[in-house]
């Protein structure tokens, strides 16, 4: 199995709370007509050791439920087509019939045969990934009196996991007072990072993207910004557009990234609608970035350390790792950033530390890993209201230095947007 890979169940279907659609389209920015990457990139970086695969389990056979085929409700498009109005409010679609439990871990499990047509992984169990204690290490604090705030610059928002459910992310950008009632950027200069994962499990992961993208354009225009990191999902799909069912060599098997993109949660209305302005904009995602003290990242792993020793090094090299189009490599990179739960035990605030020491800051913003599965509390898709997750916000752990932004939207939690600092 590979180590920690699965996130949270990608439930009976996806779960659409409002009636707020709107017709958010391919911005016409990015409508220009991108020439597609070269399957191989002349420039090189030295090779990088191999590292042992983990092994991988083929699920069982009543693991394959058929998924009901989205709709394609965001066709773009031609730059000359006038705005359309808003789009009428989605339906809710047909609920699947749940997975029976597995003993295993199939998160990238390769099928014995080739899974169903668009099919949807369900909810799954979560694997405590062990971890070596790093060495002692000191975090690197703000000097007396610096201001972590750049001049000419507002208040900083970060936003958890969105999985592809843009209605919720409307709703939650819309009551920071980030967008209007028209989902135009409305926050002036304000900074605003999305922390990964924008697509699979959820209905509308391509929506999310072209809202991403639309509003990046609108608040550099109003001197402020809103930037994007890279998620274990975006390499996902990457992985599945590009290398499609080509063998990959696991060392106790073969994977694909098709296969592991549909049981991770993979809709086939994203990719039939993905085009290559969004695999362009999606491979050259940074992975760390330090924002006013606070180290963002998307996944609770220390694994980003083996890509560099500074923030710099790592963007470079994973942006070296996906120019290089190397399948093999590719893997690698997203069976590392997909490991988790590295700082929620005894060791955790160390680990957290020896990130900080190297890389700045003073803590560690992340998505990735739910938090009712940071605090050991499990909810179901389609359970009372007493048993699903309960999250109310950012959830403050390992000793004070990391702080958890994914609040299970997926497993009917809540899609968290929140401004930094954290109140005292």
């Amino acid at each position: 199995m590979v180590e920690g890979s699965m996130t949270q169940g990608a439930g009976q279907g996806p779960v659409v709370r409002t009636a707020t659609l709107r017709d958010f389209r391919v911005p016409p920015y990015a409508q220009v007509p991108v020439q597609s990457e070269a399957p191989q990139a002349e420039e090189m970086l030295p090779p990088q050791p191999p590292h042992p695969p983990q092994e991988l389990h083929p699920p069982n056979a009543d693991q394959t439920a058929q998924a009901p085929q989205q709709p394609h409700p965001h066709t773009p498009p031609p730059p000359h087509t006038p705005p359309h109005p808003p789009a009428p409010p989605r339906s809710h679609p047909p609920q699947q019939q749940p997975v029976a439990p597995h003993s295993g871990h199939p998160g990238n499990a390769v099928p014995a045969d080739e899974p169903p047509e668009g099919y949807t992984a369900t909810e799954r169990d979560l694997l405590v990934i062990g971890r070596d204690t790093p060495a002692d290490t000191v975090r690197r604090g703000l000097a007396p009196g610096e201001s972590p705030v750049p001049d000419g610059l507002g208040p900083l928002y970060v936003v958890g996991d969105v999985h592809g459910y843009l209605d919720e992310l409307i709703a939650a950008l819309t009551a920071q007072g980030l967008i209007d009632a028209d989902g135009q950027w409305a926050a002036g200069n304000a900074r605003l990072w999305f922390l990964g994962d924008f697509t699979d499990r959820g209905p509308d992961g391509i929506g999310v993207i072209d809202l991403v993208m639309r509003l990046s354009a609108e608040a550099a225009a109003a001197g402020g910004y809103c930037k994007a990191l890279m998620g274990n999902h975006e390499l996902l799909l990457l992985g599945a557009r590009r290398f499609s069912d080509t063998p990959i060599d696991s060392g106790a098997g073969t994977a694909t990234f098709q296969a592991a993109w549909l049981l991770n949660g993979g809709q086939k209305s994203d990719m039939d609608r993905l085009q290559d302005v969004h695999m362009q904009w999606m491979a050259r995602l940074d992975a760390v970035v330090e924002e006013d003290a606070h180290l963002l990242m998307h996944s609770d792993t220390t694994a980003y350390l083996e890509y560099g020793s500074t923030i710099e090094d790592v963007n470079d090299t994973v942006h070296a790792i996906l120019t290089r189009n190397d399948a093999d490599e590719c893997w690698d990179l997203f069976r590392k950033l997909t490991k988790r739960f590295a700082f929620r035990d005894e060791a955790g605030p160390q680990a957290v530390r020896e990130l900080l020491s190297t890389y700045g800051g003073t803590r560690v913003v992340h998505g990735h890993s739910p938090i009712p599965y940071l605090l050991g509390e499990v909810g179901t898709e389609n359970g009372e209201d007493g048993d699903r997750p309960v999250v109310d916000g950012p959830h403050v752990y390992a000793d004070g230095l990391a702080i958890a932004m994914d609040g299970g939207v997926t497993m009917a939690g809540k899609l968290l947007v929140v401004q930094l600092p954290l109140p005292a």
